[in-house]
């Protein structure tokens, strides 16, 4: 990007918010705070930020409801803030369209990874990615079905290469083991959701008998996996 990428973060509680800004900055970015619900949307379709940080507690307006009209006129990249573990179900639903999520309490380095993570997803071409970057090792061939670490071929099951391909094209994205299921196993009635950590563990070996300091797939406690840029 030839700019600052401009962040809005809409979050009520202002101290945490200025520890949120402060990491941003650092991180080399602009950074205006909201903290309120009402004007929200209005304010994300009027500024036109490059990332919304968005926290569903919110005054006036519930960041869901935000996120949900936001969605229906723009597609610019929302993280979506919860302390609540139940609200994670509908935070990686594919009808509320968010790009990511993050459970408090976090870390604001946590938050400033995900922030670089989607905006390289969202804001950059493939030939600007960061040499060396994770997605930049990892070739994958849909049509061959071949599957390339630092040039060097690794065979991969079917399954194998439909998982990381899933995970691979929506870098960044958690998916829930569920989410998985219905897109690699669709056909399979029988399969339960713990099948998903038994391919990602054989998936995980075989890459790194290739490159044992490469691992991109994050697991993220209780809900699933993604793919790390």
């Amino acid at each position: 990007m030839s700019k600052l990428p401009h962040i809005l973060v809409i979050e009520d509680e202002t101290t945490l918010a200025g520890v949120i800004k402060d990491y941003l900055v650092d991180a080399g970015m602009t950074v205006t705070l909201l903290h309120e619900g009402t004007t929200a949307t209005q304010t994300i379709l009027g500024a036109k930020p490059d990332l919304v940080v968005l926290d569903i507690m919110l005054p006036g307006k519930d960041g869901i409801t935000i996120c949900r009209e936001v969605r229906a006129q723009s597609e610019v990249p929302i993280i979506m803030e919860t302390a609540k573990v139940d609200e994670i179900d509908r935070l990686l639903g594919l009808e509320l369209g968010a790009d990511d999520y993050l459970c408090k309490p976090f870390s604001p380095r946590e938050l400033v990874a995900r922030i670089k993570a989607v905006l390289r997803r969202t804001g950059i071409s493939r030939s600007d990615q960061e040499e060396g970057s994770a997605e930049a090792r990892l070739q994958l061939d849909e049509e061959k079905w071949l599957t390339r670490l630092d040039g060097q071929i690794i065979k991969l099951t079917r399954r194998e290469f439909q998982l990381l391909l899933v995970l691979h094209k929506s870098g960044g994205r958690v998916y829930s083991r569920s989410q998985l299921l219905d897109a690699v196993f669709r056909d399979d009635a029988d399969v339960f959701d713990r099948t998903i950590d038994s391919h990602i563990k054989n998936l995980r070996n075989k890459l790194k008998q290739v490159a044992p300091d490469y691992d991109p797939i994050r697991s993220v406690y209780g809900v699933g996996y993604a793919f790390e840029l």
